[in-house]
């Protein structure tokens, strides 16, 4: 039996995706040039991994993990792990405010999608959040999409990976523990990390200066995945995934506070109109769970 959708409490929990996948990138910013993307990512899941386990062994729900669905989660986990390196890799290509523009397409692309693959029915209000929430992006970001290159294309594919493991993500939902995702998500993308971490020979390991950033990745990791994949198991991805979009302006105070980096009247413009879409989706959610109670 289906369950009922959480809208609210759904949003509650992306609220911890939002802030733990803002420290995340705060941390990173950290240690940059100190460690390469195949390093950072597979020190975060094995860190990871370690929390799932002991978390799982506390909580006495280790009994919860199960292999039956070990295709889907192999499938997800290497969409992941391909749209993290490419998102990695636009960052040295194009200028940062341009990934962060066609990043966020992927709440689009979740909307356009779910009613396809996961069976959503794409309503008026959730269509009215995406493209609200996109043209606050693109007022954020300004980015010049005349010409295209290699990063823009990794960036944009980047997008549609990230779209595509949402809606992975919810089919698994569908009978699978949150504890079992984790699980499979740490595995995985541990596995894959070490392996690319050591093809080129060179590996850098933690020292004490990057050692605490790492730690912060790694459990933040946890913690972003953990809230997400709640929030999916709560409400429609097509409702969830828009929420991300207040990431950006978020980021965009941190960035102020923390490196003094300027903010102008196109980011608060353009997150007041992301702030817009969101509310009226998550009021249309409401409203329709109020009339059906």
């Amino acid at each position: 039996m289906t369950k009922e959708p959480q809208p609210l409490k759904a949003a509650l929990w992306m609220s911890g995706a939002i802030f733990s996948f803002s420290a995340m990138a705060v941390a990173a910013r950290e240690i940059n040039g100190a460690h390469d993307s195949f390093e950072i990512m597979a020190a975060r899941s094995l860190i990871g991994l370690v929390l799932v386990l002991v978390i799982g062994g506390l909580t006495g729900q280790l009994g919860r993990i199960r292999a039956e669905r070990l295709s889907g989660h192999a499938a997800r986990n290497i969409v992941h792990f391909t749209a993290q390196n490419l998102w990695f890799w636009s960052l040295t290509m194009i200028p940062l405010a341009q990934v962060f523009a066609l990043e966020f397409t992927s709440p689009v692309w979740v909307i356009l999608l779910s009613p396809l693959l996961l069976g959503e029915r794409l309503t008026g209000p959730r269509m009215l959040a995406a493209a609200l929430g996109f043209v606050g992006i693109l007022i954020v970001a300004r980015p010049d999409l005349t010409h295209l290159n290699p990063g823009v294309l990794a960036a944009a594919a980047s997008a549609l990976g990230f779209a595509i493991t949402s809606i992975l993500t919810k089919r698994l939902t569908r009978g699978e523990a949150v504890i079992g995702i984790l699980f499979w998500l740490t595995l995985f993308q541990s596995l894959f990390g070490l392996v690319a971490a050591g093809y080129d020979g060179v590996v850098h390991w933690p020292t004490l200066q990057t050692l605490p950033w790492l730690g912060l990745i790694g459990v933040c990791g946890v913690l972003a995945h953990f809230s997400l994949t709640s929030a999916l198991s709560l409400a429609p991805a097509s409702f969830v995934v828009p929420i991300d979009f207040l990431r950006l302006p978020l980021i965009a105070v941190i960035g102020a506070l923390a490196y003094a980096e300027p903010i102008d009247p196109f980011v608060l413009g353009g997150g007041a109109v992301i702030f817009a879409g969101i509310w009226i989706s998550i009021r249309a959610e409401w409203r329709a769970r109020k009339k059906s109670a």
